[in-house]
């Protein structure tokens, strides 16, 4: 398997100034709204509003970003909120309207005890009083704003059966059906595993792995996932060529997203390499770069 995808890469060299040409139609693994990369917006926009708010996908959508990027923890008592941190420290006032319960861990406090909590006084006064989202919330959010997800399950090993519960709601808010399939939803994680689960208990959602595998490794995810989303410091041309050169479950070229993209040299560089997507705080500083839609 390693040899057929050395040899694929051989083979993609031979085309690499027009697959690495922002002008091309013909860019292996290429994405249907346009020939350069999708500019997605990491947690919403969050160098502009608090970040996994319903206020930061609302500004995303002001500023005409359609992909947002999410993370998905649960609580308690069982509900799926919208938060990166597994402890509501960092991005809510918990330490003060909960003093006695440190380390503030998302999964030892309910959701009404969440619904409390104020998320967006740490980022600015407009914000105060702004509430962590339920993933209900936020999937109804996105769908009024026409917006499309890159949803994140983070920390799986934390919450046993967090996929078929997230597979649930999906489904429940009308997320699995062929609209949303086939362009508006991907699931990615950094766990391995994980994506294994979503893949075996609902194989037409389409994945993504969080990370990045060695190109020996690669043809294991292909398995499972229809892409790679590595950090953008980690990646090269090559790299890029050798995920594009592998077919993943649902019958298409492996896709790159790069993350975190925040200034434009760094958005012109892995637009170079061929990248699909770029995860980014500042989608306006990343799409003036590309000069994306």
């Amino acid at each position: 398997m390693y040899a057929r995808v050395v040899a694929a890469i051989a083979t993609a060299l031979l085309g690499a100034t027009a697959f690495l040409s922002p002008s091309s139609d013909a860019r292996a693994g290429g994405v249907a709204e346009g020939t350069g990369p999708l500019v997605i917006g990491h947690r919403g926009a969050a160098a502009y509003a608090p970040e996994n708010t319903l206020a930061s996908i609302d500004k995303a959508a002001a500023m005409g970003v359609s992909w947002v990027e999410n993370d998905v923890q649960r609580t308690k008592d069982g509900e799926l909120v919208v938060i990166h941190d597994d402890s509501l420290k960092r991005t809510t006032n918990a330490e003060k309207v909960f003093p006695h319960r440190a380390p503030w861990k998302v999964k030892d406090f309910t959701a009404a005890e969440i619904a409390r909590l104020d998320a967006g006084s740490w980022f600015g006064a407009p914000y105060a009083g702004t509430r962590v989202p339920t993933l209900t919330q936020y999937l109804r959010e996105v769908g009024h704003n026409h917006q499309k997800l890159l949803l994140e399950i983070k920390n799986p090993q934390l919450y046993p059966g967090i996929e078929k519960q997230i597979m649930k709601v999906l489904g429940d808010e009308g997320w699995l059906d062929r609209r949303h399939l086939n362009g508006r939803l991907i699931v990615h994680s950094f766990s391995a595993d994980s994506l294994r689960i979503v893949h075996d208990l609902k194989p037409a959602v389409k994945t993504a792995f969080l990370g990045t595998p060695s190109v020996r490794d690669l043809h294991k995810y292909a398995a499972f996932t229809d892409g790679i989303n590595p950090s953008c410091g980690s990646i090269s041309a090559g790299y890029v060529l050798a995920v594009h050169a592998l077919t993943g479950p649902h019958g298409r070229p492996l896709k790159v997203f790069a993350w975190t993209v925040d200034d434009a040299a760094t958005a012109r560089r892995v637009e170079r390499y061929g990248v699909d997507g770029v995860i980014t705080n500042k989608a306006d500083v990343v799409r003036a770069a590309l000069q994306a839609p």
